[in-house]
């Protein structure tokens, strides 16, 4: 039987008419799952600005389902998570990122940060010191040193930190010269507890050398020299101290009083702080000078001085204290004492100038924003 050209003439157009319809449909199909991943994007989006973060949440996992490949959508996911403190679920996305073998070498970086930024915030920081030591010579490097100093002050890994901020200096990031001084001294103070004296001495060498300038390190030595009983060296350090940084060498007056008694020295530290006491009156150097001159007259004009010019708590409770007895009772002493000390008990303190935390004592490093030499060397009373 032969074959029917006719039927052949039919096949092909109708061939071709399928084919074009499938074409059709398929590309209809993949227009509608483009227009929905942006709606389902911005739906997240206008959620998340709403402060709606379930539902952002719900409308980004939409999102990511109907286009897996695009890593941005992944990112904004992954970031949400960890805003929300799911840092398991902010983990598994950026991981999933990192196993991709499509992902370009850019977003790989950036997956990695976002991975050390979850294990940061989630207090794995064993984990997220190994995330971020992998982003060394990439577009991240620096930031991650920068939060790698961050870890190491929090591990107290003082020797680490001085490392990683030695290399942001060289790198031109800026200067952490007063960062690195007080590691060296934090490492000091480390080996004074452990009593090995050589090693605390050499810290603070390297402290000054770091930040020549620096207060700490000059406080630090002149006190361990007075425990070794070099008053001699006390003197000579903080007479430096009391030049350069005379705010903070109010922190030291009573001990530089006491050492130039031991010295022999008290007549003419008694003039340095007398001289000092003009320039800015505090009841720091007021009691260093009683140490070296303990006169009760004397200190009693000194206090009276003292309080006339500046009304201060701490002065009122001293005069009281220093009063004769035939004018007050040992009863009205103690009680005006008493009450007065309590009184001025808040205003003792030091207080942080970046975060306001205050404390009874000073700290070089506030415990509460973590900042350095954000403690003015003044009690709150005498700023």
């Amino acid at each position: 039987m032969g074959f029917d050209l006719q039927w052949l003439l039919l096949g092909v157009p109708l061939t071709f008419a399928l084919g074009w319809l499938a074409a059709r449909f398929d590309l209809r199909q993949w227009r509608r799952d483009q227009k929905d991943s942006p709606k389902a994007y911005y739906k997240g989006l206008n959620l998340l600005l709403n402060e709606q973060h379930d539902k952002a949440i719900d409308a980004f996992i939409e999102a990511v389902q109907q286009d897996p490949d695009t890593s941005d959508l992944h990112f904004a996911l992954g970031n949400l998570f960890r805003r929300r403190g799911e840092y398991e679920r902010a983990v598994r996305v950026h991981e999933h990122l990192l196993h991709r073998a499509d992902l370009p070498r850019a977003e790989r970086d950036r997956a990695q940060h976002a991975l050390a930024q979850d294990f940061m915030k989630a207090g794995l920081f064993d984990r997220a010191e190994s995330a971020y030591l992998a982003l060394d010579g990439t577009a991240f490097d620096t930031e991650a040193r920068l939060a790698l100093l961050t870890l190491h002050e929090r591990a107290r890994d003082w020797r680490a930190a001085v490392e990683v901020a030695q290399k942001l200096e060289n790198r031109g990031t800026g200067s952490f010269a007063a960062r690195i001084s007080h590691y060296w001294c934090e490492i000091a103070l480390e080996a004074e507890a452990r009593h090995q004296g050589d090693e605390a001495d050499a810290a603070l060498v390297r402290a000054r050398e770091a930040l020549p300038q620096a207060a700490r390190p000059l406080v630090l030595a002149g006190l361990r020299a007075a425990r070794r009983g070099d008053h001699a060296e006390v003197l000579s350090l903080w007479g430096v101290l009391m030049v350069a940084h005379p705010a903070a060498f109010n922190l030291v007056a009573l001990d530089y009083a006491r050492s130039a008694l031991a010295s022999g020295g008290a007549a003419a530290a008694a003039e340095r702080l007398r001289e000092r006491y003009t320039r800015a009156p505090t009841m720091d150097l007021l009691d260093a000078l009683g140490v070296l001159d303990p006169d009760p007259e004397r200190r009693r004009a000194r206090l009276l001085a003292h309080l006339r010019n500046h009304p201060t708590l701490s002065a009122a409770k001293a005069l009281i204290t220093q009063s004769d007895p035939a004018s007050y009772t040992a009863v009205e002493t103690q009680a005006l004492g008493d009450a007065i000390g309590r009184a001025a008990q808040p205003l003792h303190r030091y207080r942080c100038a970046a975060c306001g935390f205050e404390a009874q004592h000073y700290f070089w490093q506030c415990p509460g924003c973590l900042s350095w030499d954000s403690y003015p060397p003044q009690r709150l009373e005498d700023l």
